[in-house]
């Protein structure tokens, strides 16, 4: 409850400090962006968000379910490793990497949001089924489930409650990565902390910013919450007592 709480004050500080800088007539130098402006440029940034995380989880939970299987886990370590590289280069070199390759635009920051989001969808898609007991599965085939089946009736839904942390993980690391892409002229809320920037005003800059992490922390919170009611009820309780 208390975690809430503070996560609530957050949201809220986050928000109200939005609603106090667009309310200025001036900061500084310059007209703060309007609330029509904010819309828009936030929208932009849950589309980024939404487009490039459902891509991610397209590519991230089969490949991860892929790589536990008998003849493909050898690749397990090779396309792991490959995804963990990419993650450890700087957002904002894989950014300035694919604008040579794609050009300006909303296909560069995409790809390069796509690149950070599906490491940890991958990662726990993995690790969740590779964790399941092998005698669930075996008495599954003595059921005379087939292999689909054993996929859909009985890896998944144990693992579902892992890969929505990973999802989580990766969804929060998205919104805050996605202020990139206004420097390959990607849109979102990372034009405004642009501008903040280039014009030396800290109060631009959090017009930018504050909504920004509002976003990031209600995610969070929201996924968080689903993947609670995903978890079995044993599983949950288990996790309480240890």
């Amino acid at each position: 409850m208390r975690r809430q709480v503070v996560l609530v004050s957050l949201i809220a500080l986050c928000i109200g400090l939005t609603v106090w800088v667009t309310s200025m007539d001036r900061v500084g130098i310059m007209f703060p962006f309007t609330w029509e402006g904010m819309a828009k440029h936030a929208q932009r940034h849950l589309q980024l968000v939404f487009v490039a995380e459902i891509i991610a989880i397209a590519i991230g939970v089969p490949l991860g379910v892929l790589v536990t299987r008998p003849g493909f886990k050898k690749l397990a370590i090779p396309i792991i490793g490959g995804a963990s590289a990419g993650q450890s280069v700087p957002s904002m070199a894989i950014v300035a990497i694919m604008v040579p390759l794609i050009g300006l635009g909303f296909r560069p920051a995409m790809v390069a949001l796509i690149i950070w989001g599906v490491l940890p969808i991958l990662r726990n898609s993995y690790a969740a089924i590779n964790d399941i007991n092998p005698a669930i599965i075996e008495a599954a085939r003595g059921m005379g489930m087939t292999r689909g089946q054993i996929v859909r009736k009985i890896e998944l839904p144990l693992a579902l409650p892992v890969i929505m942390t990973g999802i989580r993980v990766s969804t929060v690391v998205l919104v805050g990565s996605a202020t990139l892409a206004a420097l390959v002229a990607g849109g979102g809320l990372g034009e405004i902390i642009l501008v903040g920037v280039f014009v030396g005003e800290p109060l631009i800059i959090l017009q930018g910013g504050a909504p920004a992490a509002a976003m990031a922390i209600t995610m969070g919170f929201i996924l968080e919450r689903i993947e609670r009611w995903m978890t079995p009820r044993g599983l949950r309780v288990k996790a309480e007592i240890s």
